[in-house]
């Protein structure tokens, strides 16, 4: 019985380490696949990507326009007005005005981004009715006889093409541009005095000058685009011709205007 015992005891021996080992490896195993859980590299939350301005858009806008006008009114050497009335009728007839009106229109145009620099082109038409009106009723000939003179210049539309060129900060893009401008115009003048002088002159023309201007846009969507713009236009006078007509004879009657238009409207863009 005794020798029996001790060999038992003996046999647990040999197996008691082997369970400490078999223990001892477990727990490596494990440590070592919890640390290579946490040595593995995490996945880094995805940025948005910076919106690009390439592409082109059609689009509408509206607001506020100015028209202004210098008047120029010249009388020519005749039969009816004589000694110093012509100087005197040309001289009260020239004058300036200035008015407000609205603009309402569309723009169609495309850009080319490279880097933050953003190239552009577009052309643009707005419905603007403006008219601008000088007067003066107030005025007398040499031998006291009372006079009117007016002049009055009206536009219903401008109209430009022109580059655009700016600097774009993801979804906002601030920019300058300037290009060739277009517009109609009326000019009509009048004369009239109480000796029973009558006369007027008038002319009709499509003018073409040039625009500056200004302008921020944001897209607050992947198509959709918001801006802001403003725009200087400039024209060339427009030149009238007629005559005036009273007891015993008649003169020659000019006039001319110019136009400077400006605009400051908001738009929205789809950009294809």
């Amino acid at each position: 019985m005794r020798n029996l015992l001790t060999k038992r005891r003996s046999s647990l021996g040999r197996f008691m380490p082997a369970r400490r080992v078999l223990a001892v490896t477990v727990l490596l195993a494990c440590g070592s696949s919890v640390a290579a859980a946490a040595d593995m590299p995490t996945k880094a939350p995805t940025k948005p990507a910076v919106y690009q301005w390439t592409g082109c858009y059609v689009g509408i806008n509206g607001g506020a326009g100015a028209g202004a006008s210098n008047f120029n009114a010249s009388v020519g050497a005749g039969t009816y007005l004589t000694g110093t009335d012509p100087v005197t009728v040309a001289g009260d007839g020239s004058g300036s005005h200035n008015n407000t009106t609205y603009a309402v229109g569309g723009q169609v145009g495309c850009n080319y981004q490279t880097g933050t620099v953003v190239f552009g082109i577009e052309a643009d038409y707005d419905y603007l009715p403006s008219t601008s009106q000088f007067n003066n009723n107030t005025a007398t000939l040499a031998a006291g006889t009372p006079f009117a003179i007016g002049q009055s210049l009206t536009t219903n539309y401008l109209a430009t093409v022109r580059p655009r060129i700016g600097i774009a900060a993801d979804r906002n893009f601030a920019y300058i541009t300037g290009g060739a401008a277009f517009a109609d115009a009326s000019s009509s003048e009048t004369y009239s005095d109480a000796a029973g002088g009558l006369g007027s002159a008038s002319a009709s023309k499509f003018l073409t000058g040039w625009t500056a201007g200004a302008g921020w846009e944001y897209a607050w969507s992947e198509h959709a685009t918001l801006r802001f713009e403003y725009l200087y236009s400039s024209f060339a006078a427009t030149n009238a011709a007629g005559v005036i007509t009273g007891p015993g004879g008649s003169n020659p009657l000019f006039g001319s205007g110019d136009l400077v238009i400006q605009v400051a409207r908001a738009g929205l863009n789809y950009k294809f």
